[in-house]
């Protein structure tokens, strides 16, 4: 058994991972990204990571890779700068073809020894992807996968997936699509991925009508009006935290929004999750602080995005307070804030929003903001390559991004993991599950 939560190391097969290519001549041309696609908040990759009891065989998952890579080409090309001269510039996909990374090792480790340590990611989980060696970001194939093959016969599959060509829900899409080449090869795709951004093209002359809370610009005036929270928790050692709402919790959640609200479970665990956040940074009160959250827009804009686009179809809603009305009131005050938020999201104020993305002096404004990204209900955890779904599926790494986390065999529980610095993770992980299971015995004694 393992003494501690690091992993043992990994051993590769081969000294160099290979590339795997679409199995039957691609288009090859360049693909636009809209300006939701090109933001420079996204100049990462997806690192998702998959427990399954039993492997799958290599050789299968090479094929099988190579033949949905025909379907969903752009992932096999490179990023380029459309002006060819460095990261600044507006990103395109050259769809030429030349493969994924595609890493295969084993791990002295079980199944049952990695979920004892799975609550949430620590750094040696880095072993279970291939490290791609760039100078850049652009240079690092927009996917990258590595199947490790565990001491009891399960495996664990990491891919890194690139967040200018798909979000959330491509990413959930592409996997799918992949898993269904193995276990119904006779059956076309039930989903087939549509490549074209021009759907979400700027306006010519573009035209800003709205106002986006979420978005700055960059200056070369010296402002010192606001605190960076952003850059003070970039300064700090961070720990991983994670919390499973059950949705026994999330309705005690729920009844705590006085007067009642009727309210989804993202909104109340959103409004809880940034309240506790900023209750453990002990902010001045005066201090404003902001909500971004991802919200999917495929059908918000009309027309609506045609079924199957895999890019980026979400925008960041944000919304913004001070901290005295955040943390004295209670979850009433986040709540209505979320939903103001998101019923804003007209097909007007996409338009808007992408239209302002034209200026590259703009950036999101995470200075004063919790970011929180929905994982939840994608369908991510029912990922099944043909040996059963996995036994555990979450991020790679942890950082100070919120994520929202689907719960493997508890559809309607959800894992909120954010990284948060070591000096108030105690006051933060109080803040967080407060009561929630004390509640419990009050409600079985009908307390409550």
């Amino acid at each position: 058994m393992l003494r501690s939560e690091e992993l043992p190391d990994c051993f590769y097969y081969q000294n160099k991972p290979t590339l795997i290519t679409p199995n039957t001549s691609t288009p090859n041309h360049s693909l636009y990204l809209s300006n939701l696609d090109d933001q420079k908040f996204l100049r990462f990759s997806i690192k998702y990571l998959y427990l399954f009891e039993k492997a799958v065989a290599i050789d299968i998952l090479k094929y099988s890779l190579s033949k949905v890579l025909a379907d969903y080409y752009p992932l096999a090309g490179r990023l380029r700068p459309c002006g060819g001269a460095g990261d600044d510039d507006k990103l395109v996909v050259d769809c030429n073809g030349e493969g994924a990374v595609f890493a295969e090792g084993f791990m002295d480790i079980s199944c049952e020894e990695f979920l004892q340590i799975s609550r949430k990611p620590n750094s040696s989980w880095r072993k279970l992807l291939y490290r791609v060696e760039a100078h850049s970001f652009i240079e690092i194939p927009p996917l990258v996968v590595q199947v490790t093959n565990l001491r009891c016969g399960g495996m664990i599959l990491c891919t890194a997936i690139n967040h200018c060509i798909c979000d959330g829900i491509g990413t959930s899409q592409f996997l799918h699509a992949w898993a269904h080449v193995i276990t119904k090869p006779t059956l076309d795709l039930r989903i087939l991925p549509f490549h074209s951004r021009h759907v979400l093209k700027p306006r010519d002359p573009p035209l800003v009508t709205h106002t986006h809370l979420g978005y700055t610009k960059t200056t070369f005036k010296d402002n010192n009006i606001h605190v960076d929270i952003n850059q003070y928790l970039q300064s700090q050692p961070l720990v991983p935290t994670s919390f499973t709402f059950t949705s026994a919790h999330i309705l005690r959640l729920k009844r705590r929004c006085i007067p009642s609200l009727k309210c989804t479970t993202f909104e109340a665990l959103a409004s809880h999750t940034w309240r506790s956040w900023v209750r453990s940074l002990d902010l001045s009160t005066t201090f404003k602080v902001k909500l971004l959250f991802s919200v999917n827009v495929r059908k918000k804009l009309i027309p609506e995005v045609p079924q199957g686009y895999y890019g980026n179809g979400f925008v960041l809603a944000c919304t913004e307070t001070a901290v005295k009305d955040l943390v004295t009131s209670n979850l009433h005050h986040g709540i209505k804030l979320i939903q103001q938020a998101k019923s804003s999201l007209t097909d007007g104020h996409v338009r808007s929003m992408i239209d302002l993305l034209e200026d590259k002096n703009v950036k999101t404004d995470i200075c004063s903001s919790l970011v929180i990204s929905q994982w939840a209900k994608l369908g991510l955890e029912d990922l099944d390559f043909g040996q059963g779904k996995p036994l555990h599926m979450g991020p790679l790494t942890s950082d100070i991004y919120c994520l929202f986390l689907p719960v493997v065999g508890n559809f309607d529980a959800v894992k909120v993991q954010v990284s948060v610095p070591e000096c108030v993770v105690e006051e933060f992980e109080y803040y967080m599950m407060d009561g929630l299971d004390e509640e419990e015995n009050g409600e079985q004694n009908g307390f409550i």
